[in-house]
């Protein structure tokens, strides 16, 4: 378990207001995936707001760590491409109920991330992502993020961001939650965010 809070008299620590937990899953036989849940310390409940969004953009770049990446949404596409265009953020159209953009900067992921905060959308990384997924975006559009479970193994890793309940989820063959915590761990570090890894 990490121990990033600031000591107290006594030896006892002061964490941090907000915790990001990372731990492996079990989704089933086959299934490799690790889960990222974002919660107050001392309430346990889902941090959410601007608060949440700027941490996830963060943990979402760091873990693409410089590879190509792709933000899925697949759900109320035409609020999305109506933000998108005023935000002027590149989107395409994909397999007709699904939106596809492109490496969409830091600043664009925070307001993305607050802007749709009650939706659930994907976040997929590898150097696939340069070029259309036919198979996956028509999945997709049918359905849902449930599609990245015949996919993930196509890219890096594939993730499933419910941001208004606090959860991240990665499915991947080459990530594990020990290489989840060194990766964001140092995009943490502005947000005052204890990085714990349950036992």
């Amino acid at each position: 378990m990490s121990t990033n809070g600031a000591a107290l008299g006594g030896g006892a620590l002061e964490l941090p207001p907000f915790s990001l937990e990372i731990q492996s899953l079990d989704l089933g036989p086959g299934i490799k995936s690790v889960g990222l849940e974002l919660i107050g310390t001392e309430n346990r409940e889902p941090v959410t707001g601007r608060p949440a969004a700027e941490i996830w953009s963060a943990v979402a770049l760091a873990l693409a760590a410089g590879e190509t990446y792709a933000v899925d949404f697949f759900s109320h596409i035409v609020r999305v491409a109506d933000f998108c265009t005023a935000h002027h953020i590149g989107f395409r159209p994909a397999a007709g109920r699904c939106l596809v953009l492109q490496e969409p900067n830091a600043q664009q992921m925070r307001e993305l991330f607050e802007r749709f905060e009650p939706e659930s959308f994907g976040f997929r990384v590898g150097a696939i992502v340069k070029q259309p997924d036919a198979a996956l975006e028509a999945n997709l559009s049918k359905r849902g993020l449930d599609a990245y479970r015949q996919a993930y193994d196509r890219y890096t890793f594939c993730g499933i961001l419910e941001a208004k309940d606090g959860w991240f989820t990665l499915l991947s063959d080459t990530l594990w939650s020990s290489e989840v915590m060194r990766r964001v761990r140092p995009a943490l570090l502005p947000f005052g965010v204890y990085l714990a890894r349950p036992q």
